[in-house]
């Protein structure tokens, strides 16, 4: 009795005392909640380690980590924190051992000091201190005397950048401006996250990062600057600067604007590329925007077009300002859309163009949270990224020396004919362009050479005399700009044709290459470039020899009794077609347009469109027909023209199919080389070059120079007629047959065709009527028999003597 007495005296008190004081918080609220949160960690760690499909994933660790995390930051001092944070170390330690990245390890050994540093009392010292033992750490000593006055010499270093920054106009713009500064004070606190200057430290950074979110919108700068204020806050309640992060602005903080005199005032330190900055940035905003509404609508993201159309507004972005501060997450955002897209599509080419993509990410940006992130996203473990910086180091330091002892022979050679160069240094800032190979093409009047680049620099090129004193040819070079030889570019190339002797490329000063091209004779010559990927063109010509080469001539074919028709050679001959080059474009790794049934590509299409208008011609004409790709293989733009001007080609025919995002296009039309006269001109000369509608205007400002010897009017006939005998032919078998016409655009595989040459569209693979005939085989059949009938009726025109004969002009006409 006195006991139950005694208990009831005390629960009076408590209850008595609660309601006094009813501000003050439970502690054993703070125990079950911050214990809530531990065993969540706790079931996510064990669902984690029962399924090793997940445990591939870099994703479902951080979930786990985060939960644990999550304890400590709840309550820091209570009971739980330093068991949340043992298993978060342990965690990134698992995780380390799978990824193989420094930073994970790094993380792990952060927490166990942590720990040891913080919770002496606990049972989870003990352990962090064994952790740390067998990681080869710093035994858990007392800590070192701080350096103050090392500590403070390095605050102020990074205050006076942040200074000079502000007071600068044009630096502000640059992103990598605010990293180095913020980057300044991380090393402040990392190198005494307790000291006096720690808490300084980490406010200055997320003072940094938030101003910077403000001129780059980057949802990801606000959020590094609140994760550094929230550490503060954390880390350092007591502190000034804490006070400070509470009044400090969260992700969703709008950007300040600036008066219209301080627009006036910036506009006019500004350079022309920095003016560009908003147009680039209006983009990277409607990319944004078009992602955001593709992610919300699920029926959109079933159609190809929606996700094109919102890399198409990142690659805009990117290619608008390539060194720019948006350039890093623009050309990200591309790669990741597209390994999205792959998820849906299931195409290897779109899987193949995001991995090419993130690399692009991992090359150009490998400092950036972008590049660490393309690095992960395609499995580049940090053993590979840590000795891919080595190995650029080394071998820019090779290169110096080379420079330096032994100047490459190229550039002594023609060092005094060569125009004013720069100085080492000099050339444009970015990252180094790699001239990764040398081809070449050739017949006794013609040769073609090809300069590989893994991406875009500018380049000039001369023509020089020859060098009687020194016994030197005639020499015609081109300078690359920034750029470094490839490690496995052969050199030098023999070619040793009627025009020219070899092709050799050489490191010409630091910061450019030459590549020369030693001249045997030649009447004219044509320098170009062409992009994705991008590679510069050289085009050169001799006279053509009045005898036919042995390469142009053919047999008839004989029939089976044994006699050649009167004077049949003689019009074959008189046709001036005695072999065409028949071009099934795209093949190998480039699919082409994908069709609207499941599976079915355009490069397979062309290709039996192709092999069945090859065996018709030969038929029909009696003459020789050349298949630049016979079988599904790879062949780039150049090399196809190259292929039909090597081979004296009469014809140039190049096959390929239509798409347009609307599967309601439909209808057959013909291209010829010239200026584009439309916008959808353009679009289909972009799909065909693989590039952008911008590339393709670019293009035209050259082409009034490339075409003086391409034989335009020949190549309208040609279109004239292949075109209306397509639409003839076919309208007497099929419905909704659709006359698009003969028009003209700039198509790489043109250039430099030395024949009246033609690009033939012959139905949208993208409209589901068409494409289901484009499979058909008794389509096809009628299609190679009507663009055979263009092409007589275009030799007739041409010469209407050649079918006098009309049995010569007769063959399978199909039914």
């Amino acid at each position: 009795m006195c006991t139950l007495m005694k208990l009831l005296t005390r629960m009076i008190a408590v209850g008595l005392i609660l309601g006094s004081v009813q501000a003050t918080p439970v502690p054993t609220a703070w125990a079950e909640s911050a214990k809530s949160r531990y065993l969540q960690g706790d079931a996510c760690y064990r669902d984690l380690r029962n399924d090793p499909r997940r445990q591939k994933y870099r994703d479902q660790w951080m979930e786990c980590i985060r939960k644990f995390e999550g304890v400590y930051r709840f309550d820091p001092t209570g009971p739980w924190a330093a068991a949340g944070l043992y298993m978060s170390g342990k965690l990134y330690l698992e995780l380390y051992r799978r990824s193989g990245r420094a930073a994970d390890l790094r993380e792990a050994r952060d927490i166990f000091e942590r720990i040891v540093k913080r919770y002496p009392d606990s049972r989870y010292q003990q352990r962090a201190g064994n952790e740390l033992k067998t990681l080869g750490a710093r035994s858990p000593s007392p800590p070192k005397p701080r350096d103050n006055g090392k500590l403070r010499s390095a605050f102020e270093k990074a205050e006076d950048c942040y200074r000079r920054l502000k007071a600068d106009a044009r630096r502000v713009q640059y992103r990598d401006q605010w990293l180095r500064c913020i980057d300044g004070f991380d090393k402040v606190h990392r190198s005494d996250p307790d000291g006096p200057f720690a808490p300084a430290a980490l406010y200055m950074a997320g003072r940094l990062y938030d101003e910077l979110a403000d001129r780059s919108y980057l949802r990801s700068d606000r959020s590094e600057s609140v994760k550094r204020l929230d550490r503060l806050r954390r880390d350092f309640p007591q502190s000034d600067y804490a006070k400070r992060a509470y009044a400090a602005p969260d992700e969703t903080k709008a950007p300040p604007k600036a008066s219209p005199a301080e627009k006036a005032s910036l506009a006019e330190k500004t350079s022309p590329a920095e003016k560009a900055l908003p147009a680039v940035q209006k983009r990277f905003d409607a990319a944004e925007t078009c992602y955001r509404k593709l992610r919300d609508n699920t029926r959109k993201q079933k159609y190809r077009e929606f996700w094109l159309d919102c890399i198409e507004d990142y690659e805009t972005a990117y290619k608008g300002d390539p060194d720019g501060p948006l350039a890093a997450v623009s050309l990200f955002q591309s790669a990741e859309l597209y390994r999205q897209l792959h998820g849906k599509s299931y195409l290897p080419a779109d899987l193949e163009e995001s991995r090419r993509r993130f690399e692009q990410v991992w090359k150009r940006f490998p400092d950036t949270e972008y590049g660490v992130q393309a690095a992960d996203a395609i499995g580049i473990p940090e053993s590979r990224r840590i000795a891919r910086k080595e190995a650029e180091l080394a071998a820019e330091e090779q290169k110096q020396e080379e420079v330096t002892d032994a100047p490459d022979p190229i550039a002594s050679v023609i060092q005094k004919a060569g125009p004013t160069k720069q100085e080492p240094g000099a050339a444009a800032t970015g990252e180094w362009v790699l001239v990764e190979g040398l081809r070449y093409w050739s017949n006794p009047s013609y040769t073609r050479v090809v300069i590989d680049a893994n991406q875009e620099t500018d380049f000039s090129h001369h023509l020089l005399k020859k060098d009687l004193s020194l016994g030197k040819p005639q020499r015609l070079y081109v300078d690359l700009d920034r750029t470094h030889l490839g490690t496995s570019i052969q050199k030098t190339v023999p070619i040793d044709d009627d025009l020219l002797m070899d092709a050799r490329a050489g490191q010409y000063t630091p910061d450019s290459v030459r590549v020369v091209v030693d001249i045997k004779s030649f009447e004219t010559y044509k320098i170009f470039s062409l992009k994705n990927p991008f590679r510069i063109v050289i085009d050169v010509w001799g006279e053509r020899k009045s005898e036919p080469s042995p390469a142009r001539i053919f047999t008839p074919e004989i029939p089976e009794d044994g006699t050649v028709g009167p004077n049949s050679l003689a019009r074959q001959l008189a046709l001036g077609v005695s072999r065409i080059v028949v071009d099934p474009g795209h093949g190998g790794k480039d699919f082409g347009a994908p069709g609207y049934l499941r599976g079915v590509h355009e490069k397979k299409i062309v290709l039996e469109i192709g092999l069945l208008l090859a065996e018709k011609l030969r038929k029909r004409l009696r003459c020789e027909v050349v298949m630049t790709r016979s079988t599904d293989r790879y062949l780039t733009l150049e090399e196809r023209t190259a292929i039909a001007n090597t081979k004296n080609a009469d014809l140039f025919i190049s096959i390929h199919t239509n798409s347009a995002r609307s599967r309601k296009a439909y209808g057959i039309e013909t291209y010829f080389l010239n200026l584009a006269t439309d916008e959808d001109a353009i679009r289909v000369a972009a799909i065909e070059n693989a590039t952008s509608t911008k590339n393709i205007s670019d293009l035209q400002t050259i082409l009034s120079d490339l075409m003086k010897n391409a034989k335009i009017n020949e190549s309208s006939r040609l279109a004239g007629h292949v075109q209306s005998g397509m639409v003839d032919f076919l309208k007497k078998r099929y419905s909704r047959i659709r006359n698009k016409g003969v028009k003209q655009a700039p198509f790489y595989v043109l250039l430099g065709a030395q024949m009246p040459a033609i690009l033939v569209e012959t139905s949208f693979i993208s409209n589901p009527r068409e494409c289901k005939r484009l499979v058909n085989p008794q389509y096809q059949d009628h299609l190679t028999d009507a663009i055979a009938e263009g092409i007589v009726s275009y030799i007739k025109e041409t010469n209407p003597a050649a079918f006098s004969d009309s049995a010569f002009g007769s063959g399978n006409r199909g039914g």
